[in-house]
């Protein structure tokens, strides 16, 4: 057997990182576990051709000096980590459920503060407002952006992605290496199965929190929007260290989630591999949603998550009427939604339809997984929600 092209070790890592921003301090000693098994997961399990060990070398060191930076920041500004979080909106839907339109959504109000993608790529130094629409690592991230979709192409039609979109918080936590992002990108079911399973969530996010006040220090908003489905698996960390947050439930038939979920994360891992397959990402994160999909009927039934902390959103109702939806949340906030922000709102969806990039087709057949057999595993999350099955093609 040929030999695998690999990552280096931690160590090898962290120097080079170092080395990249002439910094030492990485804070809290968390990241260690999590970025060890990470490695060990990418060499033994991912299969990596060469430029995907190129890339993901890439991404751990690139992690590593946000890190190293952002501590920097906290460590010269304390003023920083002592400023507080405005309780956020946070989306903890499952993917493809139409959480991204949602977040895209609710950031064309000026009002909330959402984390855009050129912003959590490169956070240092903090963003301003005043040039938040001017900085020049907007066109910096995006033109990396645009490469990813010329090495898979047909990417945009599946997940929209810009520097100036809203971007999930597992590329937050992905600064402390416990985040599901990684386990999206790669096949590392090692890695997945203890951050799922064993890991403490709560430093990423005590990391989370350090980012967004960062994020904020010189561009503030009233509230944060956030957005990810590697909640659902931790509402209770989540919440420990936002106790005042509202959430938002995006539901969906989980055979379509599984579907839709195996034909992208099967696309985005031919950037690092030459082997993979829908099956084999469906079969593998049909295990992961079906778990965090229970999880979040366990967190209601012990009450982890009160009823008048979160709004349960159906995808087709969504769908047919996001306004209706986007009125529920801001009730729940307290407020009515201003005419002026719901003609951005609307001029956005005009500006970005579904199909916008070719639109996104796949079915459940091309997972080669037993619909009865799934369905059964998801009777207690759809009864519970009352999820209305979709047909299976």
């Amino acid at each position: 057997m040929d030999e695998r092209a690999t990552v280096p070790d931690a160590g090898s890592l962290v120097s080079r990182a170092r080395e990249a921003t002439g910094l030492a301090d990485l804070g809290e000693d968390s990241w260690q576990d999590g970025l060890g098994r990470l490695i060990d997961a990418l060499n033994a399990e991912a299969r990596l051709s060469d430029l995907g060990a190129q890339i993901a070398t890439g991404e751990l060191v690139d992690y590593l000096s946000n890190r190293l930076r952002i501590t920097d920041w906290h460590r010269r500004h304390p003023e920083m980590g002592r400023a507080d979080i405005t309780p956020p909106v946070v989306i903890v839907g499952q993917g493809r459920t139409g959480t991204t339109i949602l977040h895209d959504l609710l950031a064309q109000d000026p009002v909330n503060r959402v984390p855009l993608t050129w912003e959590v790529d490169r956070p240092c130094p903090p963003p301003e407002a005043a040039t938040s629409e001017t900085d020049p690592r907007i066109d910096e991230v995006q033109a990396q952006l645009d490469a990813t979709e010329l090495l898979i192409p047909g990417f945009k039609a599946i997940h929209p992605i810009g520097a100036r979109l809203g971007q999930e918080c597992v590329r937050i936590t992905g600064g402390d290496f416990r985040s599901l992002i990684f386990a999206t990108q790669y096949r590392v079911p090692s890695y997945a199965s203890w951050l799922i399973g064993t890991a403490d969530p709560a430093p990423a996010y005590r990391w989370h929190r350090r980012f967004l006040q960062l994020l904020q220090w010189h561009h503030p908003g009233s509230r944060w929007v956030l957005k990810s489905p590697g909640h659902q698996w931790t509402l209770g960390a989540l919440l420990a260290e936002y106790p005042g947050a509202v959430l938002v439930q995006t539901h969906r038939d989980p055979l379509q989630i599984i579907a839709s979920l195996g034909s992208l994360v099967s696309t985005l891992r031919r950037l690092a591999s030459d082997e993979t397959s829908n099956p084999e990402a469906a079969a593998e994160w049909a295990d992961y949603i079906l778990d965090g999909l229970d999880r979040s009927v366990t967190a209601r039934e012990d009450g982890t998550v009160a009823p008048d902390r979160i709004v349960d959103v159906q995808f087709g109702a969504f769908m047919a009427d996001p306004f209706a939806t986007i009125r529920e949340i801001y009730g729940r906030l307290g407020i009515e939604l201003p005419d002026a922000t719901e003609a951005r709102m609307r001029s956005f969806l005009a500006d970005n339809p579904r199909d916008k990039h070719g639109g996104h087709r796949y079915t459940f057949a091309e997972t080669g997984l037993n619909a009865g057999e799934l369905r059964e595993r998801s009777r207690r999350y759809q009864e519970f929600f009352d999820v209305p099955s979709e047909p299976v093609v």
